[in-house]
């Protein structure tokens, strides 16, 4: 494509290869200057790869840059072109959600996903350990209620969180809808920062409290404003402007390190970091450029967001996330008061989790170069190992785990559900897991099998029944199965043999066996888990799928038909008191049951 031919217009441009395939888009305030700068002879080192396998340039009018933005966005994360920046932890981030003011009882609760729910947001948090944690502390002032709706509807008597103090008991009118909306209205100055506002509104309820002698409840919010001082004074930052993001890079030998600070409802909730996947030449500001749409886009950031690096297009970028969360959005480079202190603390976590990088990459490097000379295998870089977990032959899960030249990549892993096969037979649990895996997925450099020379000759033989071959090992644990005892074996030698004189080689080995393993027994568990609650169902004489349906949809889950009580059992169409006891008594025993 000529750039001649394209116009003074802003929209988005895609790089073709010869196979078809996206190297890379980009968006272009002027498609026909920015493609035109591409087919000039002086380009870096990077874009004359990059235009070596280009055979063809495609583009997307929009009406305006921001449009080109958002588009430029979408393809990215849909396509994933090898030559765009990529962010790869791109799983919605968890929120705090709150149930629409118009119910008499709204729930408080932990949310990650699409907001799809009629009610307000609170977010994003850095993690679910942080949202986990604020909703603990807010249990402890507040006692609103958090149980999933459906249990709320059943309910017949209060739960261990009202025994608890936890909970103020809406689901049996324990407490009435003007009180508890006092609670939640006190949970929302909490949640937005406003520490001073929430003080005063307790200060002044205790006081009219004790004025009408009413000494018991004075007591209860003097003991509230003492928790939210106290968790004022544990702060290590005061912004009572409310939210905000603080985000700085760092860069070396390659490696770019963004850090992402939060600051939520006045308080700093600790930072994250990512390592996004960049091609060879990029810098630290042209990452922390693309990150921002990718991470925040379909987010709802803060109304702030303070940058410790030049970002270009900053105007734009800041319309394009304020049209997507549909309020005003700052993207600033602060140079004096706390937003540049925060900044300086994002530049320091940035500076140490690169240092903790690289000296991880260059350990693995070190590790992975032994391993090469111990097998004799000079090209080897990507490994993949192999790893059966059952119990007793139940709900039998294989696990798949790949590491490549800097560590595990956790997104090429994959589970296996092994069925058709006698319970407990190891072997053909392999078979069926390494056939499955390469009959679709390219050949790794190694694999390893978790195991000794029988699963090892029983994923040779799945390799040969795909008319496919790669070196394969097994590692089994010695005799005395600790560390350092364990025995390897190739398919075309039975005996055992060991790396006691290659320590690093086999610690590399170990760490990547112990992951499968890992990786196994955690999905084997959660398999587990479900199978036996919705066989314990089908079990129960007059349960069957109509009826299975019915209390799974009305409780949940098969977790909490199992957590159901009697009352709420008998409640639900179509189940008779016989029946409900018949319920209740499979799931609890006697010394469970309360009198």
């Amino acid at each position: 494509m000529l750039a001649r031919g394209l116009g003074e217009c802003p929209g988005v441009y895609r790089m073709i290869d010869a196979a078809g395939g996206v190297l890379y888009v980009g968006k272009a305030r002027s498609l026909r200057k920015r493609v035109a700068s591409y087919l000039r002879p002086n380009k870096s080192a990077r874009t004359a790869a990059l235009m070596r396998s280009v055979v063809d340039i495609e583009v997307t009018v929009t009406h305006t840059e921001t449009e080109a933005l958002l588009l430029e966005n979408n393809l990215i994360k849909t396509l994933k072109p090898r030559y765009n920046i990529l962010l790869r932890d791109d799983k919605g981030y968890p929120l705090i959600f709150l149930g629409r003011s118009g119910e008499p009882f709204p729930r408080l609760a932990f949310h990650r996903g699409a907001r799809r729910l009629p009610g307000r947001y609170f977010g994003p948090y850095p993690s679910a350990t942080a949202v986990r944690e604020t909703l603990n502390l807010l249990q402890k002032v507040f006692p609103i209620r958090q149980c999933e709706d459906s249990v709320f509807r059943n309910r017949t008597r209060p739960c261990l969180q009202y025994q608890i103090k936890r909970c103020s008991g809406p689901c049996v009118g324990l407490i009435d809808a003007a009180d508890y909306q006092r609670d939640v209205e006190r949970a929302v100055l909490f949640l937005d920062g406003r520490s001073q506002a929430l003080l005063s509104a307790l200060k002044a309820d205790m006081a009219a409290a004790a004025a009408r002698q009413d000494y018991e409840h004075a007591a209860l919010l003097r003991d509230r404003i003492a928790l939210v001082a106290s968790l004022q004074e544990r702060q290590y930052v005061d912004n009572p402007g409310g939210d905000a993001d603080v985000i700085a890079a760092a860069e070396d030998d390659g490696v770019i390190c963004l850090a992402l600070l939060f600051i939520r409802g006045g308080r700093q909730l600790g930072s994250k970091t990512f390592f996004p996947k960049v091609p060879e030449g990029t810098s630290a500001e042209e990452a922390a450029a693309a990150f921002l749409p990718q991470y925040y886009l379909g987010q709802h950031p803060p109304a702030r967001i303070y940058v410790g690096l030049p970002i270009a297009d900053r105007s734009v970028l800041a319309e394009a996330l304020g049209a997507d969360a549909g309020h005003g959005v700052e993207i600033k480079m602060p140079t004096r008061g706390a937003p540049r202190h925060w900044v300086a603390l994002a530049q320091t976590n940035a500076n140490d989790a690169l240092r903790r990088r690289l000296a991880e990459r260059a350990g693995w490097e070190t590790r992975l170069a032994a391993t090469r000379m111990a097998l004799g295998l000079p090209n080897l870089t990507r490994i993949e190992c192999f790893d059966i977990s059952h119990t007793g032959g139940e709900a039998t899960q294989a696990s798949c785990v790949v590491f490549g030249p800097e560590g595990a990549i956790k997104g090429d892993y994959r589970r296996f559900r092994i069925e058709g096969l006698t319970a407990g037979d190891d072997y053909g649990a392999i078979e069926q897991a390494v056939f499955r895996r390469y009959e679709k997925a390219p050949l790794p450099d190694m694999i390893l099998i978790d195991g000794g020379g029988g699963q090892v000759a029983r994923a040779a033989a799945a390799l040969a029944r795909l008319g496919i071959s790669a070196p394969i090992l097994g590692i089994a644990k010695g005799p005395r199965r600790h560390f350092g005892d364990e025995e390897f074996y190739w398919p075309d030698s039975p005996a055992a043999w060991t790396l006691e004189d290659h320590p690093q080689a086999l610690l590399l080995l170990a760490e990547i066996r112990d992951e499968a393993h890992r990786f196994a027994i955690t999905g084997h568990r959660a398999a587990r888990g479900r199978t036996r609650l919705v066989s314990a169902l089908d079990a129960i004489p007059g349960i069957g799928p109509k009826r299975r349906q019915v209390l799974i949809k009305a409780l949940g889950s098969a977790r909490l038909v199992a957590r159901a009580e009697l009352a709420d059992l008998e409640r639900l169409p179509g189940i008779t008191p016989v029946l409900a006891r018949r319920i209740y008594d499979t799931f609890h025993s006697e010394t469970d049951q309360c009198p």
